[in-house]
């Protein structure tokens, strides 16, 4: 293969009207696509939009289809509603625990905080802490708050339950020291990450922070710090997702049921259009083939036979006039016997494109190897490879030919090739040149020269359920493959 070969192009040709869109694969010259690399093949009459209009509506694959919908509509409004439940559980957990922990830090730890808690005697403020402690661990700690702290203004940890915190310090955030200036209880979700809750992170992944600020007798103001389970959110968002989440899937549920007839009803009426259609498709297709059938009788019968005999005519009266010694009379009409013999011969030819006599009655080679009779007479090297038994049916075989005949007669007048293989190999056409190629992109383009034909071949590959590729660039020549359907 030629390095210009190489580089050749195949395209798919758009059909029922819509732009033609490029699908390149990478196969070789002369291999059936899927073997091989390059040159790439372009599928120009199947694929897209219009090819997926024209497929049966299958019952099996609509029911999948909305089956799926259904379930990924289901999911998606499941995890809505997971999603839904689980904030405004935390709103509501942080709001109770906001709300404990104020009443708390009122009633019971503000009372408890004595001033010995900052006496520089170490025995009187150990005994304070031990009060305060046991004031916390009998009124304050509970299955929902497992974590009390104390803090002073600078970070320093004044009290907490667990005593290898006390005496530390730590920096406040903004947040904290704000509760600290304005008489606030400020609650948050916390993440544990913070070095002062090392102690908290071994058993649990969040806890609700509550904190609002005490006072001590003497006036200090200290910061109260509850830590709550996280829980209580799990649970109440349980809560919430089996009210929440079970109404709206049960509603979303009976709408679907609700329109189960209706989307049945729609499904059934699309079918009979389909149906509709396709037999409007064939009584198309085969009023048109009676038509041709009957302009080429008329022809034959009428004007060519009459043509037949005017040539005979004016073929006698030039013998006549030569017999008469008249020999301008005679030369004038032997070129009026021509002229008329190649009228005739001409009208023989258009026959053929409208109704070809021997694809009926001598079968698809013998049509084949007639359309290839032009292409012979310009020296070009022809091949046909076609069994003499064709397993297709007769549109299928129109088909074959119809396609073979616009790939012949774009050879002839653009490709200047010097041989042309026209193969069937059961359900596959090819046909191929050596000729020039051309840009097919530049062609789709613009087929106003000289190539509208591939847009009419197309539509007639589309409608009959088959694919045509082609393969080509400029240098490259132009191989064309039908797959017909099975």
């Amino acid at each position: 293969m030629s390095s210009e070969e190489a580089d050749a192009q195949t395209v798919p040709l758009a059909t029922d009207g819509q732009e033609p869109t490029a699908e390149l694969s990478t196969e070789p010259e002369g291999a059936a696509p899927g073997e091989g690399s390059s040159p790439a093949w372009v599928s120009i009459a199947s694929g897209g939009a219009a090819r997926t209009a024209d497929q049966p509506l299958r019952w099996g694959r609509l029911v999948g289809g909305v089956v799926v919908l259904a379930l990924l509509v289901f999911v998606g409004v499941a995890a809505a509603s997971a999603v839904t439940a689980r904030r405004a559980a935390e709103r509501e957990a942080v709001n109770d625990a906001l709300a404990i922990t104020d009443v708390l830090g009122e009633s019971v730890m503000q009372p408890a905080i004595s001033d010995d808690l900052f006496s520089t005697d170490e025995p009187t403020r150990t005994a304070a802490l031990e009060r305060l402690d046991t004031t916390v661990r009998e009124r304050l700690l509970s299955e929902a708050i497992i974590r009390v702290k104390l803090w002073a203004p600078d970070g320093t940890i004044i009290y907490a339950d667990e005593p290898q915190l006390i005496g530390d310090r730590f920096p406040l955030d903004e947040e904290e020291l704000e509760a600290l200036k304005s008489p606030v209880t400020k609650a948050e979700i916390s993440e544990l990450d913070a070095p002062e809750n090392r102690f908290e992170r071994s058993q649990n992944r969040k806890l609700l922070e509550v904190y609002r600020p005490v006072w001590s007798p003497d006036g200090r103001t200290l910061l109260f710090e509850t830590y709550s389970a996280y829980d209580a959110v799990t649970a109440r968002t349980s809560q919430l997702w089996r009210g929440f989440g079970g109404i709206t899937l049960t509603s979303l549920l009976l709408l679907l049921i609700a329109q189960a007839p209706l989307t049945w009803a729609l499904v059934a009426r699309v079918r009979r259009s389909q149906d509709e259609r396709e037999a409007y498709l064939a009584r198309a297709v085969q009023s048109s083939d009676d038509e041709r059938r009957r302009i080429a009788a008329t022809l034959h019968d009428g004007a060519v036979q009459e043509l037949v005999g005017s040539a005979f005519l004016v073929a006698g009266a030039a013998d006549r006039a030569r017999a008469a010694n008249d020999q301008a009379t005679a030369r004038q009409l032997d070129l009026a016997a021509s002229s008329v013999r190649s009228s005739i011969g001409g009208l023989r030819s258009l026959l053929v494109d409208i109704y070809p006599p021997s694809l009926r009655e001598a079968g698809l080679k013998a049509a084949l190897t007639d359309l290839t009779a032009p292409l012979r007479a310009q020296g070009v090297a022809v091949q046909v490879q076609v069994p003499d038994e064709v397993e297709l049916g007769q549109q299928l075989q129109e088909l074959v030919f119809r396609v073979a005949q616009e790939c012949l007669r774009n050879t002839m007048k653009h490709a200047d090739a010097e041989s042309v293989q026209v193969t069937l190999r059961g359900a596959v056409l090819e046909v191929i040149d050596d000729g020039v190629g051309f840009d097919l992109d530049a062609v789709l383009a613009d087929p106003a020269q000289g190539h509208f034909g591939l847009r009419l071949i197309a539509d007639q590959t589309s409608a009959a359920g088959a694919e045509l590729l082609v393969s080509t660039a400029p240098g490259a020549g132009t191989r064309w493959r039908l797959e017909l359907p099975e």
